[in-house]
This record gives C-alpha cells, sequence and structure tokens, in this order.
C-alpha cells in the first residue's frame, strides 16, 4: 500500500481572457490602450461562468485578474460561478508590454515603422521598440507567480490572464526552453491546470479546455 504524498498540493488554474476589441481591431492592445471584450468576448465569459456554476468542477480560494480591461471584465464575469470570492488585481500577470511607442498600434503601422526582423527567440532581444524584452516579460510573470504560489500553499487559485503569460508559465513551470521550440495557441476562455506535485515539480492537469465554447 502507497502512502500518501504530504505535499501540500497547489493548484493553479490560467484562464485566457475572452476575446479583445484589441483582436478585433488588429492593434496591440498593451496596458494604455486596451479597451475590453468585444461582444463575442463577453458571450464566451458568460459561457465559461454558466460551466463552472452548473458543473461545481471548481472550488476557489482566490481569483485574481492582471490589469488589463479585457482580463478584469472576463474575470468579473466568471465571478459570478463563485459565491464569496472578490476579484483581486495583480500587475504581475499582464501580457508582455510593448511599450508606449507600440502600444495601440495597428499591426500594419507596426511592420510599416519597425519592419519584421525582430528575433522572436532571443529572449534579450528588443522585440517591441521601447517595450519589455521577453526576458523582462518572464521575470515579472515568474515573479508574480512565485508569490502567489507562496501565499497560497495547499490552495486553490484562479488567474485570469493573457495567452502569453499561459505560455510563460508552461515553459517556466514545467523547465521548458523560454521560447522556441514549439507554439502553443491558447484559446479564449480557455482553462489550463496546473498542480504542484513536489517542490519545483509541477504536473499539467488540463490545456486549453474550451468545452463550453463547442
Amino acid at each position: 500500500m502507497s502512502e500518501q504524498n504530504p505535499f501540500p498540493a497547489t493548484r493553479l488554474i490560467l484562464v485566457r481572457h475572452g476575446e479583445s476589441n484589441a483582436t478585433v481591431n488588429r492593434v496591440i492592445g498593451g496596458p494604455r490602450t486596451c479597451s475590453g471584450l468585444s461582444d463575442l468576448g463577453r458571450d464566451q465569459a458568460q459561457r465559461l461562468r454558466e460551466r463552472l456554476r452548473a458543473t461545481g468542477e471548481l472550488k476557489l480560494d482566490a481569483l485574481y485578474a492582471s490589469q488589463y480591461p479585457r482580463a478584469q471584465e472576463t474575470a468579473q464575469t466568471v465571478l459570478g460561478a463563485f459565491a464569496g470570492l472578490e476579484m483581486q488585481v495583480d500587475a504581475g500577470f499582464g501580457e508582455h508590454d510593448p511599450g508606449p511607442d507600440c502600444d495601440g498600434l495597428s499591426y500594419d503601422d507596426f511592420v510599416a515603422r519597425y519592419g519584421t526582423g525582430h528575433d522572436w527567440r532571443n529572449p534579450f532581444a528588443e522585440t517591441f521598440p521601447g517595450g519589455e524584452t521577453v526576458a523582462e516579460f518572464h521575470f515579472r510573470v515568474g515573479t508574480a507567480t512565485h508569490s502567489l504560489v507562496a501565499r497560497y500553499v495547499g490552495q486553490t487559485v484562479m488567474v485570469v490572464c493573457h495567452g502569453g503569460v499561459v505560455d510563460c508559465l508552461m515553459r517556466q513551470l514545467l523547465h521548458l526552453p523560454p521560447t522556441g521550440g514549439f507554439e502553443l495557441f491558447t484559446l479564449n476562455t480557455s482553462l489550463t491546470e496546473m498542480v504542484s506535485v513536489a517542490p519545483a515539480t509541477w504536473r499539467l492537469v488540463r490545456y486549453n479546455d474550451a468545452a463550453h465554447l463547442s
């Protein structure tokens, strides 16, 4: 008979926000210009809320969102499935910051102004002129996650965030390369779940679970 694992498992539930106005308008929607969810994005968030309310599959101890309006709007909607919880905001879980010069530019204007020759595989290279490097982005998200997990040892926490944040944490928590090697396409309002099973060891339980959108 095997012994039970005495390690206090912590469950981290990552939710990508619903479709944003920035996506619909094909602009770089950083923290300065994000205008929230599209009509479809609001519908997606409502579908996730109703799924979680009907299934009871998650019992949360805390719910966080990044500082972006699209993440907070999604989180406030999903919050309706969890009585007694309040949304908390942590800017550490914000998307890769393009900086003030690129924030709000259309994709076409970005290419016209800066070209397409950016080395996204080099985490220390300048990708958004005046914005975060990939390395700086990963350090910020990793630091926020370390603090969050230490605060909620043995509990379940949902973080409503962004596709880049989900990619970053998949790479960090599963000890994968910081860039390259594979690509993720994280769906809007999908659930990604990871559970800590030992010190510095995480198990991927599910990725891109968007059954409520089928």
